[in-house]
């Protein structure tokens, strides 16, 4: 009986991990979480919820939306971008509904990633975009300019705004007021020139500078300033319960959620666009991005928190400071778990002023300023669409004037597409051949026909030839056969050429 010789496989190697790179994305995740501490509760703060909720949502977009394939380098948290629309949310349905609202939103996101939309997206005009970035920028900054001033904001757009000459001379004849905007405008200062400093810049990030700075300012010759107040981790989380889900019936609140998931997302897949302009490592696979973000925002709105998408801020920061895998996303997650958690103490001592600099700042960079003068130059058409979308959701809201920016890009594109040339032949006997070429719909109608109606008639009249158009809609169609049936030269009662 021959033995048989037992054959074991070759143990595997174990994967190595790359010492350097682990190095790299803890140092980043450093950088990412000192970036956004001061974000996070500044939106919380302009929000009109408590301050701990911009952390738990920046320690879900961490741990969850981090782990999640789709983007490696893209960093998630509350971004500035939706801060106008959460404050008109939690105002008119109250703070309760606002895990509801966002938890809806999530799981549409979700949704739509598996139905593989987030490619879509891409096809959404990028002045429209632009617009709607530089819409919630006038309206984050006015609101802010009245917490730089201690002041109460007014709840719309066109009241923030009309009421801020009001806020000026209010804050002239108020001292308080008066300390309150010198911190501030100080915060904002440091902003703008801490950057400069390339050196420093790369170690310490200027908004943690700014707030420092500010807090020491306002806490050692005690002036009277407001502080954030702080309830504690425990107490700022709210779960939805069922007479919040039964609110999803209102046309408003579904209308806020629809709002919610599409700016978000939107928000979200630009980013990414942008980030992967930053670095050369795995590309965005823009469906699984999708599919993160929504289980993200639908456990933010279990616990009741802000909603989440991917911030260009947070994520540039990351890239820059040297990142190389997802681990510093996840890393900077768990860093704002245990400041939340261990230090929430250190919230309670930075001013409201100090926070509404950053955010101002954080409004101002959303202006698409040199965008809209090379637009003007060159492309005038996508600036006027950027310019209306951005004054519209100003004098209205975020959702409308998302829509009147849509509504005018699609115009533009049909107008831009609908070129109708006339080419006109005069035969010996008299008769004028006309022959209509491109694509004809109702926006050109107009023009169209008054080409028509300036073509010679010195003989029997105009033989209209249609068959050179590649597009004609029922409109054109109806229009010329009106225009044809006084016009066109008829031969044995027949029907006019080419209609």
């Amino acid at each position: 009986m021959r033995s048989a010789k037992l054959r074991s496989n070759p143990p595997r190697p174990r994967p190595r991990v790359d010492a350097a790179a682990f190095r790299a994305d803890f140092t980043a995740s450093l950088v990412v979480f000192l970036v956004a501490v001061p974000l996070s509760v500044g939106i919380a703060v302009a929000s009109g919820v408590p301050v701990e909720l911009g952390l738990v949502t920046g320690v879900v977009g961490g741990l969850l939306a981090g782990l999640l394939p789709g983007s490696s380098l893209q960093v998630s948290g509350p971004a500035a971008g939706l801060t106008a629309l959460v404050c008109e949310a939690v105002r008119e349905y109250g703070p309760a509904a606002l895990g509801v609202l966002v938890l809806t939103a999530g799981v549409l996101q979700v949704v739509m990633g598996l139905l593989r939309m987030g490619r879509w997206f891409r096809a959404i005009s990028v002045a429209v975009v632009q617009g709607m970035l530089a819409g919630i920028g006038l309206v984050l900054i006015a609101g802010q300019l009245y917490a730089m001033a201690g002041a109460r904001p007014p709840a719309g757009g066109p009241e923030k705004l009309t009421g801020l000459g009001d806020l000026a001379t209010g804050t002239l004849l108020s001292p308080d007021a008066l300390w309150a905007v010198a911190v501030g405008s100080g915060t904002i200062l440091v902003l703008v020139a801490w950057p400069r400093w390339r050196r420093a810049a790369r170690v310490v990030p200027a908004p943690l500078v700014a707030v420092a700075l500010a807090t020491t300012a306002v806490a050692v010759p005690r002036l009277p300033v407001a502080r954030i107040e702080v309830n504690g981790l425990l107490g700022a989380v709210q779960p939805p319960d069922g007479d919040d889900f039964a609110r999803l019936g209102e046309m408003g609140v579904l209308g806020t959620v629809l709002a919610f998931a599409l700016i978000a997302s939107a928000e979200t897949l630009f980013s990414a666009a942008a980030v992967d302009r930053l670095h050369h490592g795995p590309r965005t696979d823009y469906n699984k991005e999708l599919i993160a973000q929504g289980a993200g925002n639908t456990v933010c709105g279990m616990l009741g928190a802000l909603p989440m998408t991917a911030v260009i801020v947070r994520s540039a920061a990351n890239v820059q400071a040297g990142a190389r895998t997802k681990a510093s996303r996840v890393l900077h997650g768990l860093w704002l778990l245990i400041f939340a958690a261990l230090l929430p103490w250190a919230l309670g001592i930075i001013p409201v002023p100090a926070l509404a600099g950053v955010l101002v700042h954080a409004g101002w960079k959303l202006l698409p300023v040199r965008e809209v003068a090379r637009l003007w130059r060159g492309q005038r058409g996508e600036a006027v669409v950027l310019v209306v979308t951005a004054g519209a959701i100003a004098v209205t809201n975020l959702f409308e004037g998302v829509i009147v920016g849509l509504l005018m890009a699609v115009a533009k594109a049909a107008w831009e597409t609908s070129h109708v040339h006339v080419e006109t032949v005069e035969t010996v006997d008299g008769v004028v051949r006309a022959r209509v070429l491109g694509s004809a719909n109702f926006l050109r109608l107009p023009e169209l026909l008054d080409r028509l109606e300036r073509l010679p008639r010195p003989g029997h009249g105009v033989e209209l030839d249609l068959s050179g158009l590649r597009h004609m809609d029922h409109a054109c169609r109806t229009a010329l056969n009106v225009w044809a049936e006084r016009h066109t030269v008829r031969a044995n009662d027949s029907s006019p050429s080419g209609v």
